[in-house]
C-alpha cells in the first residue's frame, strides 16, 4: 500500500509521519518538497502529484490555519483550504485513492452549550471556518471515499502552543488574563495521528465507514481551566512560576481584540467515532501531561 501526505513537517503532519509508517510505503511531502510538489498554492502542481505517485491513501495534513490572518488574506486560505482539497478529492476519485482530511469545530458558530454533533448545521463566524467548511463540501461533491476529522485546539510537544505560552507568562508575569467563556477539549497531534491510522486500517476492510467524524480528546474545559492545569503542574514539577493561582484571572473574550471572531463553544460530539471504529478517547489531561512532562523535561 503506498501513502501520500501532505503538510509533514505541520503539527499533525509530524505525528501522521510516525504512525502512518507501519501501514505501508509513505511518500510525505512539505510545501517545499522539490521532487513532488506539496504546495497547496499551486492546485496544478498538487493533481500531478497525486497521479504520479498513484496513492492508495491520501492524507492532507496542509491547511492555512492563522485565523486572524485570514480575514486579510481570504483569498490565499480559501485556495489552500478550500480549493486545495477539492483538488485531492478529485485526484482521489479518479485513481481510486481513500482522502484523509483535517477539519475544524470552526464551521459551527460556537452557539450554545451542547457537543456538536456530526449532523449539525454549520455556520462560520470567520474567513478561516467558512473555508474549512468550503473544503468539506468539495470533497463530499467529489464522490471520493473519504474521512474527515474536525478537531479543535490542537496541539503538540514539539511546536508552538497554548500551554507554552502559558509556561512562558507564568515565569515571567505577576498577572495573567485568559479567556474563561471558551470551552473545548485540547487534543494532542499524536491522538488525531493514531487515531486516524487505526481508521484508515478500518476502512481499507469497510468501506461503508466514509464519511465525516468529529475527533477530539474526551473531557472539557476553558483556557482559563486549561491555564491554571498547565501552571499548576509546573509549580509541582519544580519550575520557578511567579505568578500566583489568585492572580491568573478570568476574562471574557471580548476583554482581547482578534481580528477573526470565535466560536464560545468548540465541544464536539466524538460518539459516531468511538461506535463505528470502536474506540475510547482518553481525557484531554492525559495528554497534557504527558506534553507538559516532555517539554518541561527539556527545558529543566
Amino acid at each position: 500500500m503506498k501513502i501520500l501526505l501532505f503538510g509533514k513537517n505541520g503539527q499533525v503532519g509530524w505525528e501522521l509521519q510516525r504512525s502512518l509508517a507501519p501501514l505501508g510505503e509513505l511518500v510525505a511531502l512539505s510545501t517545499d518538497s522539490r521532487d513532488l510538489c506539496g504546495d497547496f498554492t499551486n492546485l496544478d502542481g498538487i493533481a500531478q502529484t497525486v497521479q504520479s505517485v498513484a496513492p492508495d491513501i491520501i492524507v492532507s495534513a496542509a491547511a492555512y490555519t492563522a485565523v486572524d490572518k485570514a480575514e486579510s488574506e481570504p483569498d490565499v486560505a480559501h485556495t489552500i483550504n478550500a480549493l486545495a482539497p477539492g483538488v485531492l478529492a478529485q485526484a482521489a476519485q479518479r485513481c481510486g485513492a481513500w482522502l484523509v482530511h483535517y477539519s475544524t469545530d470552526y464551521v459551527f458558530d460556537g452557539s450554545g452549550n451542547q457537543p456538536w454533533l456530526e449532523s449539525d448545521n454549520t455556520a462560520p463566524l470567520n474567513v478561516y471556518g467558512q473555508s474549512k467548511l468550503e473544503g468539506e463540501q468539495a470533497i463530499l461533491a467529489s464522490g471520493c471515499r473519504h474521512l474527515i476529522f474536525r478537531t479543535s485546539w490542537v496541539y503538540a510537544a514539539g511546536g508552538n502552543n497554548f500551554a507554552k505560552t502559558m509556561l512562558q507568562l507564568a515565569q515571567q508575569r505577576d498577572s495573567l488574563q485568559v479567556i474563561a467563556d471558551q470551552f473545548g477539549a485540547p487534543t494532542g497531534a499524536e491522538l488525531l495521528a493514531d487515531v486516524t491510522a487505526h481508521a484508515i486500517r478500518a476502512a481499507l476492510q469497510r468501506p461503508e465507514v466514509s464519511g465525516l467524524y468529529h475527533l477530539v480528546a474526551g473531557g472539557e474545559t476553558s483556557w482559563h481551566s486549561y491555564a491554571h492545569f498547565v501552571i499548576d503542574y509546573a509549580r509541582q514539577a519544580g519550575v520557578d512560576i511567579k505568578v500566583t493561582p489568585e492572580a491568573i484571572v478570568a476574562v471574557p473574550t471580548g476583554a482581547f481584540a482578534t481580528a477573526a471572531k470565535r466560536p464560545n463553544n468548540s465541544r464536539l460530539n466524538t460518539d459516531k467515532l468511538q461506535n463505528i471504529f470502536g474506540l475510547h478517547l482518553p481525557h484531554w489531561q492525559n495528554g497534557v501531561t504527558r506534553m507538559l512532562s516532555e517539554i518541561i523535561g527539556k527545558t529543566s
